[in-house]
């Protein structure tokens, strides 16, 4: 059985992602309070495999991941791509005309700032987590409490769901990267599928150097589906640049990164896997 770290605890995002990503399989879920923790638990077993949040179509990119992924040694070996649909629930006994405050995770109640709008009676409270909170509403019974989560956490914990599908806008998606220890990743994915690739890099202040490497991967037919640049602490005005591309020719692209290698600094791969699925 495959053991899963996660940040967050049974019913969150990151539980519901993980099982869509094993979906044939059975699998142990390792519950962290932080993505520190996630990555600390490779590091201590390196049978451990990670899923990590990387990005939100809404509240956009994680970025201290990127920085926690790359420090880390980890490899990407898959995506899921996971529809993040928010209900809000309470405790059975109760409903609407009992409730004085609602709790979840910051960016949770930032997606549905409209809904919360039309409820001004309701006071909100940011936690640590969207599951945990209908956790802690149920094994505390806290009285008055409303947690904002998935309907899966509603069913998993016993609470009384009291409307679905409250996020504001319903192209709510959030990508998840399974990461794990290098020596493990060929026994852990099937490299006939790989069409994906996650590199960093660093470039020199000359005229013109990141729009040289993007017309290399041009040349070699390499989609660019995304470009994050984090500053290099310690080094005014240096940016690592965090790349994503996609490929139909995997000896190409391989030439391709031979091809960009002298015209960037540190250049690393921090993964090569197959697109990821996207699940409701």
């Amino acid at each position: 059985m495959k053991k899963i770290a996660i940040q967050g605890v049974p019913g969150s995002y990151h539980d519901i992602a993980a099982h869509k990503f094993f979906k044939d399989e059975k699998i142990e879920l390792i519950c962290c309070n932080t993505f520190e923790e996630v990555f600390d638990n490779l590091k201590k077993d390196s049978s451990i495999i990670g899923m990590i949040a990387i990005e939100n179509t809404i509240a956009g990119s994680l970025l201290h991941n990127y920085e926690l992924l790359r420090d880390s040694g980890a490899t990407i070996i898959g995506e899921h791509k996971l529809r993040i649909s928010h209900s809000i629930m309470c405790l059975p006994g109760e409903d609407w005309s009992t409730l004085t405050e609602v709790n979840s995770h910051p960016v949770a109640l930032a997606q549905c700032r409209d809904f919360l709008q039309h409820h001004p009676q309701l006071k909100v409270v940011e936690t640590e987590d969207t599951a945990g909170s209908a956790r802690d509403i149920k094994e505390k019974g806290l009285k008055g409490h409303a947690a904002i989560c998935s309907k899966y956490a509603a069913e998993l914990y016993g609470m009384k769901i009291l409307q679905e599908g409250i996020e504001t806008n319903k192209h709510n998606f959030t990508r998840f990267l399974v990461i794990c220890d290098p020596w493990m990743a060929d026994e852990l994915k099937d490299r006939s599928k790989i069409n994906k690739a996650n590199i960093v890099f660093s470039l020199p202040h000359n005229e013109g150097s990141l729009s040289q490497v993007l017309s290399i991967f041009s040349f070699y037919h390499i989609n660019l589906t995304k470009i994050q640049s984090l500053p290099i602490i310690g080094r005014e005005w240096e940016y690592l640049f965090y790349v994503d591309v996609m490929f139909n020719d995997y000896l190409r692209y391989k030439q391709s990164i031979d091809a960009v290698m002298p015209l960037t600094k540190a250049l690393k791969i921090l993964g090569e896997y197959a697109e990821g699925e996207s699940t409701l």
